[in-house]
């Protein structure tokens, strides 16, 4: 009879002590939507919405308005993931069918506990304690396959905070058949997405954006060995994996989510390519443009859209005739003088080292002294010297 009772007073102190801790984290969670919205020291998005104060962003509350889809949550997206989450962002909707090993832990985010998780399950569990602020939904399946690539479809178009389309898509999956059906899926519903990666040795990476008919999408120019119909299976090699380096990853995942942030929030501009190389710290930046043979047809569809858009109109700029200088008297002997130097002088190297090359018009500049002073030395003219070596 006495460890009945006993019994029922545990199971009355352990439903006291739950209801208290759900009161508390109901009153947490209360509190920080309510801090969220408001730039006072004590608030830990103050810094974020100080940019509206420091006139780079119009509105960055506004960033809880949107939705973003990464798919692939390994070395770049779960990176991705965090730093959207830590951004704020409205919702996030995570795809992988990948589980988490003991081999991620060279990885920026997830941890040996979670080792057997779903990826995309770690990576809600992680993100809802660093941001519960923001609505993750997570979808554990592959989405190149038949009976999954409908729901994927449905889900990027009707899984907004207003259940409309997804306001941008981020791909940061490593496999070209991923990245094609992510592509297919865009062109057909006209969805604007990022598409990025790290080569297989680690040292190099790149982000492309992609808005349907406005620049290339990933099939106008499919790398060789799509466009040389090559099953990429067939390339794997026994005993061989590809490196990793969280160092790459977080920088592909940096220039991801900065752009992503520039294109939602309308700051600055949004770059059509931008590459990195980290053996030489060189990050090349081009324009892709539409390729009109594309052989994704909604792709040619939406060109053909974006070719009949009125074009905006050019703003004349009328020609102003030179009024001479604004002051006639120089109190200050105020002038303006070149400054140019020669380029041995400019740039100096430590020793051990020397120039690569040297600027295109101070050689032409040399080549042309060269010639001269051959020329007078020979009593011969500069053009009759040019004229010898062409005949060489």
């Amino acid at each position: 009879m006495s460890s009945t009772v006993e019994l029922e007073g545990k199971i009355k102190q352990l439903e006291t002590e739950l209801s208290a801790a759900l009161e508390k984290n109901v009153g947490k969670r209360e509190k920080i939507e309510k801090m969220s919205s408001e730039v006072v020291d004590t608030n830990p998005y103050s810094r974020l919405m100080a940019l509206k104060r420091m006139g780079i962003v119009n509105n960055y509350e506004k960033i809880r308005d949107f939705t973003i889809a990464v798919i692939g949550v390994g070395g770049v997206g779960s990176v991705t993931a965090e730093m959207l989450t830590r951004c704020g962002i409205g919702r996030l909707i995570l795809f992988d069918y990948d589980k988490v090993e003991l081999a991620n832990m060279n990885r920026l985010f997830f941890q040996p506990h979670q080792s057997g998780l779903s990826k995309v399950e770690a990576a809600a569990e992680t993100l809802r304690n660093i941001n519960p602020d923001v609505d993750i939904l997570t979808f554990n399946y592959n989405i190149t396959t038949v009976e999954n690539f409908d729901n994927f479809t449905k889900i990027l178009t009707t899984s907004n905070l207003q259940n409309g389309p997804v306001d941008l898509v981020l791909s940061c999956v490593d496999n070209f058949e991923a990245r094609f059906a992510i592509n297919t899926a865009c062109n057909e519903f006209n969805l604007t997405w990022f598409e990025s990666g790290v080569s297989e040795n680690a040292v190099s990476g790149h982000i492309q954006f992609i808005s349907p008919g406005e620049t290339a999408c990933f099939a106008c120019a499919p790398p060789l060995i799509v466009a040389s119909n090559i099953d990429e299976k067939t390339l794997k090699r026994d005993g061989v994996c590809a490196a990793s380096l969280p160092t790459t990853m977080g920088i592909i995942a940096g220039f991801l989510v900065q752009n992503s942030l520039k294109y939602l929030l309308q700051f600055g501009q949004v770059t059509n390519y931008l590459g990195y190389s980290a053996l030489t710290d060189f990050f090349p930046i081009m324009n892709l443009r539409p390729n009109p043979n594309c052989e994704d047809r909604n792709c040619r569809l939406h060109q053909k859209e974006v070719a009949m858009r009125p074009k905006k109109p050019e703003v004349a700029i009328e020609a102003t005739e030179d009024e001479g200088p604004i002051h006639e008297s120089n109190e200050w002997g105020i002038s303006l003088i070149d400054e140019s130097t020669d380029i041995k002088e400019a740039v100096k190297v430590a020793e051990g080292l020397s120039l690569a090359y040297t600027v295109p018009g101070q050689l032409l500049e040399d080549s042309i002294e060269e010639g001269e002073e051959a020329a007078s030395k020979n009593n011969i003219s500069l053009e009759d010297l040019m004229e010898q070596m062409k005949s060489i």
